[in-house]
């Protein structure tokens, strides 16, 4: 879909259909008002009738309105003014967008942007504009045989800004949102396919591909390389399956030759079925989703370049399977990592902090500026935040506040739980350095716990991204998180 940027009149804008919002008890957004203006009281009068009541949800389509120069007129229901926040904002375009596409609409020019957001500027608004236009005409059916009758979308939107001064700024969000959207999409897109299909090698040769598109810099071991490099515990995992491990650098080069990176380092778990700690088969299809990790750092890599940031960045994606074999790992086995110290495997099911730690040690080598792991890590964080708010725990508070920050921005919130070295002792062994597990209680933070020991060289965040990286039921399928908040923490880093 194309989408752009202009700036004009409401009444005056030719084309399928203009967008405008009505609040509850009828009153009308600043477009509306010049709409109505220019059409002699024709939405006042629809809405003494009650044809409108302006409440959230609510929307009337209006054809051929006097004195209007649009085919239609959409006018898309706001509820409260004085309730009104990011939210109702975001679902008032997401309403607008899909009846628009459920019509058959061509085009739209959207003067919901011009909408005052409590707490939010004009670039948000946009932005936010551009990802949930996108969000909504996402389809993924590329693995039907039929895929199902195409609905004639959206093919053109123009965002609306009230004052040609804001064109400048407004060009940049939409660039930004674009930016954004193409990685989500790509991160959605990898997440829903399936496992058979979605393989170590499969992620490596998308890895390539978009490097070969973006210029990126991008470099796959394969497993002589990784056993060279001594990742003795993400090869554990890995050996347990027949699909052959991946170890994958990408790197966008944006700034000077002596910055450090900002390293982002991705879980890439292309099926988990808990390994010899078999999970429940009740909905364990849904762990083709545990390498949402590695996706979204494709997705940011992909953003970065797009918006040719100038920063540097590096993505790190350790990718595998975890199945059970002759081969597995099993409960009792001691593993060592690349670091040098061992672990006890107590259970074979908390395997992505197993080939995230050497993934981590490796970093070490590149002499970060700081560096985010993105992991779909522990369904105790599930049980914490729900699907909400992803969870971060960091060793430098600093970092955390930028990453809380830009998912504030992006709409793409994260929550950070504590890391204190209280929690340490529940790794203990008798055994080994430490155990992978530390126990039921606080899982969430034992794992950043276990994580934190290969991250002690640099600044280091870790997102625990398992309630939010996929939706379940009939909303199944992935979310692209934490596209956005990652997009948002890079453009902050390179802007100083």
């Amino acid at each position: 879909m194309e989408i752009s940027i202009k700036s004009g009149s409401p009444e005056k804008q030719r084309g399928a259909c203009v967008v405008v919002g009505v609040f509850d008890h009828r009153k009308m957004s600043p477009a509306a008002e010049l709409i109505d203006q220019a059409a002699n009281g024709y939405l006042t009068d629809i809405l003494r009738r009650g044809d409108m009541d302006g409440k959230q949800g609510s929307s009337l389509i209006l054809h051929n309105v006097p004195g209007i120069a649009s085919e239609r007129v959409l006018l898309v229901g706001l509820g409260k003014e004085r309730e009104f926040r990011d939210k109702h904002y975001l679902e008032a375009v997401r309403s607008a967008i899909k009846l628009l596409s459920d019509i058959g609409v061509s085009d739209a020019t959207l003067f919901l942007t011009e909408i005052r957001v409590k707490k939010r500027e004009l670039a948000w608004n946009l932005e936010q504009a551009v990802l949930v236009a996108q969000e909504a005409l996402y389809r993924f059916d590329q693995m039907k045989s039929k895929p199902g009758e195409q609905k004639k979308n959206l093919r053109k939107l123009v965002l609306a800004v009230q004052r040609r001064g804001d064109l400048a700024l407004g060009e940049a969000a939409v660039a930004r949102g674009m930016a954004i959207a193409g990685g989500v999409k790509l991160a959605k897109d990898l997440g829903n396919l399936p496992g058979n299909v979605c393989t170590p090698t499969y992620i490596a040769e998308q890895a390539k591909a978009l490097a070969k598109e973006f210029g990126l810099g991008v470099e796959v071991m394969q497993q002589p390389e990784i056993e060279k490099l001594g990742m003795g515990s993400f090869l554990s995992v890995a050996k347990g399956s027949d699909e052959p491990p991946r170890f994958i650098v990408l790197t966008h080069k944006g700034g000077d030759k002596k910055q450090k990176p900002v390293v982002l380092v991705g879980k890439g778990i292309t099926f988990d079925s808990g390994g010899i700690s078999l999970k429940p088969g009740a909905e364990m299809d849904e762990m083709k989703y545990d390498m949402c990790g590695a996706a979204s750092v494709l997705g940011a890599l992909r953003a970065a370049a797009e918006l040719k940031l100038p920063l540097n960045v590096t993505g790190l994606i350790a990718t595998c399977e975890n199945m059970p074999s002759g081969r597995a790992n099993k409960p009792g086995d001691v593993v060592t990592s690349m670091s040098g110290q061992t672990i006890e495997i107590l259970n074979t099911d908390a395997e992505g902090r197993l080939i995230l730690c050497d993934a981590l040690t490796y970093a070490e080598k590149l002499d970060p500026a700081c560096v985010v792991d993105i992991a779909t890590l522990t369904g105790a964080c599930v049980i914490a935040l729900g699907h909400v708010a992803s969870g971060l725990l960091a060793n430098d508070d600093g970092l955390a506040r930028e990453l809380l920050h830009a998912g504030d921005i992006a709409s793409d919130r994260c929550w950070q739980l504590p890391l204190w070295d209280d929690y340490q002792d529940l790794l203990k062994s008798n055994f080994a350095d430490m155990a992978n597990i530390g126990g039921r209680a606080g899982g969430t933070i034992t794992a950043a716990c276990f994580l934190s020991r290969f991250a002690e060289k640099y600044d280091w965040a870790h997102l625990d991204i398992a309630g939010t990286a996929w939706k379940s039921g009939k909303e199944k399928g992935g979310t692209g998180r934490p596209v956005g908040l990652l997009v948002h923490f890079l453009a902050k880093r390179a802007a100083g």
